[in-house]
């Protein structure tokens, strides 16, 4: 299986402003995501996908191939994840590269370790899934199943659509969010399909430790934290 390792990092940042090239623990947040891509050892390639010239630069530097700069409407606060995706494998495609999958890998989530790539990508090909994400378990006070949604008559409804609440702990069901540092999608679900998530989903557990994301300046500091910790 052909998978490309897609980074993708536009110039523009208003939670933290320039935080794909801001330094972290000594070196450029962008460094962290190139050195776990450019060491798993299931991705065919790994490029940068950026509008910013002094990103491609740091990208460049830090070993990651940039084959172009993305157009500047696929650059905007608003711009979804999927066309940026679906951009860079036409581009690569016109140049004559085909891939199988794409390997999305976000520099604001920069402690991922190549080991949790390769085994997505690794389940991705034994499991048949369409998609594999990273995920992490749900807290019991926020399962779903312990969840409300305030109706429009002002009452409150669970938000699994039970009469009944389900009340001891030992007895809910295991429940999952995604945490955003590896996605891995096959091909047609992107470009046929029109979707980064296909219907067959499976859910790779990351290590909550290895687990942040880099949104806003608290979230800057908590990484930080965590970098401290971790030296100890």
């Amino acid at each position: 299986m052909r998978v490309l390792g897609l980074v993708p990092a536009r110039g523009g940042s208003k939670g933290i402003p320039r935080k794909n090239i801001r330094m972290l623990g000594g070196k450029p947040l962008l460094q962290y995501t190139a050195e776990a891509a450019l060491r798993a050892r299931l991705l065919s390639r790994v490029i940068l996908s950026t509008d910013d010239s002094e990103i491609a630069e740091v990208g460049r530097r830090c070993g990651l191939d940039v084959p172009f700069l993305r157009p500047e409407d696929l650059a905007r606060d608003e711009t979804p994840t999927l066309p940026v995706v679906q951009h860079a494998l036409r581009s690569l495609e016109a140049a004559g590269e085909s891939y199988d999958a794409v390997c999305l890998l976000q520099p604001t989530t920069p402690f991922r370790r190549e080991a949790d790539i390769d085994a997505c990508i690794t389940l991705l090909e034994e499991s048949g899934a369409e998609t594999v994400i990273t995920v992490l378990p749900v807290p019991p006070e926020h399962n779903p199943h312990w969840v409300f949604f305030r109706g429009d008559d002002g009452y409150l409804r669970l938000s699994t659509g039970e009469k009944r609440l389900i009340p001891r702990r030992q007895d809910l069901p295991s429940a999952f969010h995604r945490e955003g540092s590896v996605y891995v999608t096959r091909r047609d679900v992107i470009v046929e399909g029109n979707s980064m998530i296909g219907e067959r989903l499976v859910g790779y557990m990351i290590d909550p430790s290895a687990s942040v994301n880099l949104d806003r300046p608290e979230d800057w500091l908590r990484a930080e934290q965590q970098m401290r910790e971790r030296a100890r």
